[in-house]
């Protein structure tokens, strides 16, 4: 069997970096070569302050740099064994804002084309089409990522089934079996392996999709939607896992991988598969409702006023801020409002939006109202007491992760006037998208009016 000794991953992003960091650490025969285009994310690999946070990668990746893993701009020479691809959603022509964008894929299969010499296995990582190239899709969560990586639920590994096909796959296998036990590492063919990537994601948005409706629900009836998820999670059938309601989901994959199954039945020609999974996205209108409420709730105008959003990464322990904080952002924007945002960095789409606080305490100077967009802890355990001095009164917080539950009362004793997802609505009806209606966002997009008279 053909044994893998080096390794070249085309692509320092979250899937790339991470990836390759922990086979870098589990298998210290290897050398694995981790190279991009972009010199200034491999600067940040190569220097103290990685470009991507999660809990335990820079402990990871300081294990094994400069040993057995190394992160380069020379792409050519880099290309000896394997290669990792990223593929992201097209912007531009047909299946615009939904088919995956392969030139990167060509771009690369022709460079390790022109680089190659012998046998080699190339393996893409992310989600393409199916029928692409030797499979291995990762099944990562932004924040987990380290801990998913050492303890995969499973491993999965497609590729043709012709003599050369599985002589590849078992190859890849002999890689993972390093740390993952075998029962864990499924073979398939690469439709399988491809599809069954795309299907996984559309699960879970589905999931978080379905418990932000009944969301919806709950607000209008009186019902708990916390109440109503653990009554619902505790069926074995069902269980417990993506039942928390919120202001809609982010990161890389869910919205992408929804998208790109909806045009790949189309393409099919399997317009009622297509229409289905359409439906999972339409509820990340919670997005728009959730900012709806927040108008409703001061007096029906933002005007003028001073809102501080306590997050925006799309969750706790990651710094991508692909999220609904965005959306929301833009949505208060259009009413014409002041925002601070407090513990992000200094990044270009960001700072376009908003006007950026390191601390929350500052940021919540002044306010109006304080909004919760991410689940981090450091919120639960703020001085909401001092931050309650320092705003306008009537002062708000609107708990868009149900990050507070446990401290309704005592802020409620402080004066605060609460409203959460899932909980509390105002009487009066919050419209939604019409039926169909995918909200649609680009920083590009952003509003420039002068406050309405």
């Amino acid at each position: 069997m053909f044994e893998i000794k080096k390794i070249c991953c085309i692509g320092a992003g979250y899937v790339g970096g991470p990836t390759c960091s922990v086979i870098a650490h589990m298998c210290p025969e290897i050398r694995v070569t981790v190279v991009d285009v972009n010199e200034s994310r491999i600067n940040a690999w190569n220097s103290p302050t990685l470009p991507i946070y999660e809990p335990g990668l820079k402990e990871v990746v300081e294990s094994c740099r400069g040993k057995n893993l190394f992160f380069s701009t020379n792409i050519d020479d880099a290309i000896k064994e394997a290669d990792l691809v990223n593929t992201p959603t097209k912007t531009y022509g047909m299946g615009k804002g939904r088919a995956a964008d392969l030139k990167y894929i060509e771009a690369c299969a022709r460079r390790i084309v022109q680089n190659s010499y012998g046998y080699k296995i190339v393996t893409e990582k992310s989600t393409v089409p199916v029928r692409a190239v030797l499979s291995n899709p990762e099944f990562l969560a932004e924040g987990t990522a380290i801990k998913d990586l050492k303890n995969p639920d499973r491993v999965l590994i497609g590729g043709d089934e012709t003599p050369e096909g599985q002589r590849a796959v078992q190859a890849l296998c002999a890689v993972y079996e390093h740390w993952v036990p075998r029962e864990k590492i499924l073979t398939t063919n690469t439709w399988s392996s491809e599809l069954s990537k795309l299907a996984a994601n559309a699960f879970l948005a589905q999931r978080i999709s379905s418990i932000n409706s009944i969301s919806a629900l709950c607000e209008a009836t009186g019902a708990d939607i916390e109440e109503v998820a653990t009554a619902i999670g505790m069926d074995q059938r069902i269980g417990n896992k993506f039942l928390k309601a919120s202001v809609g989901f982010g990161g890389s994959c869910f919205q992408k991988d929804v998208l790109n199954l909806v045009y790949l039945c189309e393409a099919l020609n399997l317009p009622e598969v297509a229409r289905y999974w359409q439906q999972v996205l339409i509820f990340i209108v919670n997005r728009r409702r959730f900012a709806s409420r927040i108008i409703d709730s001061l007096f029906n105008t933002v005007t003028d006023k001073k809102i501080a959003i306590l997050g925006f990464a799309f969750k706790k322990d990651t710094g991508d801020t692909r999220s609904s904080s965005i959306y929301i952002s833009k949505y208060l924007m259009d009413e014409v409002v002041d925002l601070s945002h407090p513990g992000v960095s200094e990044d270009d789409k960001v700072a376009r939006l908003v006007t950026i606080s390191k601390d929350p305490y500052e940021a919540c100077d002044g306010a109006h109202a304080v909004v919760i967009c991410t689940e981090w802890d450091m919120f639960k355990e703020l001085d909401y007491e001092h931050i309650h001095k320092k705003m306008l009164k009537p002062a708000f917080i609107f708990d868009g992760r149900r990050v507070l539950d446990g401290l309704h009362n005592e802020l409620q004793t402080i004066g605060f006037q609460i409203e959460t997802i899932g909980k509390k609505v105002s009487s009066k009806r919050i419209p939604y998208a019409p039926s169909g209606e995918i909200p649609k966002f680009s920083l590009q997009d952003l509003p420039n009016k002068k406050p309405r008279v």
